[in-house]
């Protein structure tokens, strides 16, 4: 079981970019699953965790609905914004700056084999970190994610989650609302849920700017404490 996990902070990159470059990380892992298996190899396997924030994109899941895209291709354009489907569970979710954004691409046989309890675990990490603020923040019954005043007319949601797993590896992962602009999301149907509010740290602290360092060092907190592994920097160019 290897427990460290390699995180790489990539900044502000294309979608598409960090996409083919998760899906590299992925297969590298996948393989020597397979060789494992195939071979009695006994090799390693590693895991990785991706900080990134992404240029204004919306992208739809397996199970989503083109409907919840409420502009067409010129309207996207016109705000700068682009448009991809997805390999992740999930509906439709935006990327932009202001958001912090984290692929971790894990074998979860060096953890635990539940995608539900990492999915919880997720959660979990952004609950904590968003209660550092003095928010308390929920899970809401039925839809992935995280959300504050969860029951109430007031429910909204801070932080978007998708995810693929294959061999119990994953990849894809969370988008949490930091100093997001929010009138991006007016132009879709959040992850097509109707009627839900989307909310971002800032305003719910009656910040101009928060300070995205910060969050990311109490997230990888969480996380490390969740998951019992150690995180080890490495600097990488794409």
């Amino acid at each position: 079981m290897n427990k460290t996990i390699e995180l790489q902070d990539l900044g502000y990159k294309d979608y598409k970019q960090t996409w083919d470059y998760q899906e590299t990380l992925f297969k590298s892992i996948v393989d020597i699953k397979i060789k494992n298996r195939r071979e009695a190899a006994g090799l390693e396997t590693k895991n990785y965790f991706l900080f990134v924030e992404h240029p204004h994109v919306y992208t739809l899941g397996k199970s989503g609905d083109m409907s919840n895209l409420l502009v067409d291709e010129a309207q996207l354009k016109a705000k700068n914004a682009s448009f991809y489907k997805v390999n992740r569970g999930g509906d439709i979710t935006y990327h932009g700056p202001g958001q912090i954004v984290g692929y971790p691409i894990l074998d979860l046989d060096n953890f635990f084999t539940d995608i539900h309890k990492y999915l919880r675990f997720l959660e979990e990490m952004i609950i904590l970190t968003l209660a550092e603020y003095g928010l308390k923040a929920e899970r809401s019954p039925g839809e992935t994610g995280v959300w504050l005043d969860v029951g109430t007319p007031f429910a909204r949601k801070i932080c978007a989650m998708g995810v693929r797993a294959s061999r119990w590896v994953t990849m894809h992962g969370f988008a949490l609302n930091v100093n997001a602009n929010l009138g991006y999301f007016d132009l879709m149907i959040p992850c097509g849920i109707r009627g839900k509010a989307v909310t971002s740290l800032n305003v719910e602290l009656g910040k101009k700017q928060v300070d995205e360092a910060e969050v990311k060092e109490k997230l990888l907190k969480h996380f490390s404490s969740l998951f019992e592994a150690e995180l080890k920097q490495k600097t990488v160019t794409l």
